[in-house]
Formats: structure tokens, C-alpha cells, sequence
């Protein structure tokens, strides 16, 4: 009876869509295909299609693609002010429930399953960090270097050093801040959890073979490159912005502006940039192998370039699959 009672409690919440796969393999064009027949918003869920300064590098909708159905958390901030998955998770679900008032369906599009994680199951509540710890943790990571505060971090709390990346300096210096702040590591802070969202989810997985995505984030970048994207990182770099924030780390920014300290051609830094994404790509795709994303998950085992790339038929299956989720009506343009 209790577990009956919980799922019909379940039922009665709203639904929404994750839209989920590595970088290059067309979400952003199926969840605009979704949400045109589905009455939908596309809600992002990219942490670095967040910022304004950076449209070309990080593929985010065009303005065109915009005007076709209502969008939401694409370059609302700037490249100097970092995003977080806390500040993220927050600005989603108000950006979730502004859609379902307006009768539309979100349909979150990343490639980020944290973000995915953290929307659905929650975050515990972090603590506020003193100015003179943020400090000092930026005087760390300055004097030590990312690999040096991460051999810090991992004597005073190695569980949230496992998790991180040497190279990781951002999150490393969070860490630490957290772990300085309240003498509890990151990793535990995380493992309390929080109060999960109050939404149904059901997500629509793209899976494409390797090959076929290795190359298309070879064209994306030369596209990139040909749409103005060493002006966009010129014009970064002429800010003087921190190397360390987030939108300075982007996939292409630290490869081009080694390019225009003349340190590298631009072909080399072109071809060191799509490697780091193709490496990005593999972790993206064994994180998903190894998370659920939502009870129902629809995987599609091919790339994603349009309705015209994809069959009809295939569309209708998925939209089916969403309309049998019970999280939608299929709108009468499916």
C-alpha cells in the first residue's frame, strides 16, 4: 500500500524531458525538434552555455533557433562571473516551473550528468565560506598550482580529492574552501543530499558510435572557427579575465588563446581542441553508461542533425514513448 500510495504521489507531479548525450551528437537540434511539437521550452543544461561570451565556442542555439520556441538559461552570464551546479540547479527549476505556468513542457538539454543528477535527486545545502577562506584558496592555488592543491586536498580530504581531477583547478579550490569552511570534506557535504525535485522525468539518451562522432566535432570546430570563434576568445583574453574561471576552460578557449600568445599554429590548436573535446566525449558517455537518468530513458544510437536526418518514423516512436511516459499530451502538429 505504501509503495502504491508514493507512486501515485509520484504521478501527480509534473513532468519534464532530459534531453542527454556527449558534446557533438545533435541534442540541441532533437530538443528543439521536441519542443516544436510538444509545446515545449528548452531549458539549458550546460554549464558553459550559460555564458553570453561564448555563443560560437559552445554551439549554442542561434538566434533564429530561438525565435522558433521559447528558451531559457542560454548566455545569462557573463564569462567573469562563474556558474555552479547549485546556482544552475536553482535557476532550472524556476526556469521549469515559469514553463509549466505557461502551459509549455521543459525539456532540459546537456551533456552534463551531475547537472542531471543534481536536478533530480538534489544538493545538500553547502556552507557560506568567509571571504579571508576564499582567500587563501585562491593564494593556494596560485602559489601551488592545481596539482599541488589537489596533493593538499587529498591529505586533508581524500574522499572529494578522488573525485576531482589534478587539473580540475576550479572545483579543486572549491573544495578546499568547503572543506577549510566547515572541517567537513565536499564529498560528505554531497552525500547528505537534499530534497529531490519535485518533477517527473523521462529522458531521451544519444548514444552515437565513436567514429561518427569524432568527426563531427572535427566540422563543428572548423565551423566554429569559420563563424569567429578565435574573435570570441581574442576578445576574452583582452579582458584579462582569470584563466582559472570556468568559461576561460572551455572546450577551444585555453587551445586558441595559446594560438594567439603564438605559441601554437592555428591548426595545431584547432586539432589539440578536438581532441580534448573527443576525450571530454568519452568520459561523458561512460558516465551515462553508468547513471540512470530517469525511469524511462529512449536511447537513440545515432547522431542527431534535424527531422530531415532522422526518420519520421523515428520521431514518432520517441514521441510515443513520451506520450506512454504519462509526462505529455503529443500536440496535434506530432
Amino acid at each position: 500500500m505504501a509503495q502504491e500510495a508514493d507512486r501515485a504521489a509520484r504521478t501527480a507531479l509534473p513532468g519534464a524531458v532530459l534531453v542527454a548525450g556527449p558534446t557533438a551528437s545533435g541534442k540541441s537540434a532533437l530538443a528543439l525538434a521536441l519542443a516544436e511539437r510538444l509545446g515545449g521550452v528548452v531549458v539549458n543544461a550546460d554549464s558553459m552555455q550559460v555564458y553570453r561570451d561564448l555563443r560560437v565556442l559552445t554551439a549554442r542555439p542561434t538566434a533564429a533557433e530561438e525565435a522558433r520556441v521559447p528558451h531559457a538559461l542560454y548566455g545569462v552570464r557573463p564569462a567573469a562571473e562563474p556558474g555552479s551546479v547549485f546556482w544552475w540547479r536553482g535557476a532550472a527549476l524556476a526556469a521549469m516551473e515559469a514553463a509549466r505556468a505557461a502551459g509549455r513542457l521543459p525539456i532540459l538539454c546537456g551533456g552534463s550528468g551531475l547537472y542531471f543528477r543534481a536536478l533530480s535527486d538534489g544538493l545538500a545545502d553547502l556552507p557560506e565560506i568567509p571571504a579571508p577562506i576564499r582567500a587563501e584558496a585562491r593564494a593556494l592555488l596560485d602559489s601551488l598550482g592545481p596539482h599541488g592543491l589537489h596533493a593538499r586536498l587529498a591529505t586533508a580530504d581524500p574522499a572529494t580529492a578522488a573525485r576531482l581531477r589534478p587539473s580540475d583547478s576550479q572545483r579543486l579550490a572549491r573544495a578546499w574552501e568547503v572543506w577549510r569552511a566547515s572541517g567537513t570534506g565536499l564529498a560528505a557535504w554531497q552525500a547528505s543530499g537534499g530534497a529531490p525535485a519535485p518533477w517527473r522525468f523521462a529522458a531521451v539518451l544519444l548514444d552515437p558510435p565513436r567514429p561518427g562522432l569524432r568527426a563531427a566535432i572535427a566540422d563543428r570546430f572548423a565551423a566554429m572557427l569559420a563563424a569567429g570563434a578565435l574573435e570570441e576568445v581574442r576578445a576574452l583574453v583582452s579582458a584579462g579575465l582569470d584563466p582559472a574561471l570556468p568559461a576561460m576552460r572551455a572546450h577551444g578557449v585555453p587551445e586558441l588563446s595559446a594560438h594567439l600568445r603564438g605559441e601554437t599554429t592555428l591548426a595545431e590548436a584547432a586539432a589539440r581542441a578536438v581532441a580534448a573535446t573527443g576525450r571530454y566525449t568519452r568520459r561523458q558517455a561512460t558516465w551515462f553508461r553508468h547513471h540512470r537518468l530517469a525511469p524511462l530513458v529512449w536511447n537513440i544510437t545515432t547522431r542527431f542533425d534535424g527531422v530531415e536526418q532522422f526518420s519520421e518514423r523515428g520521431i514518432a516512436d520517441l514521441l510515443n514513448f513520451l506520450r506512454d511516459s504519462g509526462l505529455t499530451t503529443v500536440s496535434r502538429t506530432a
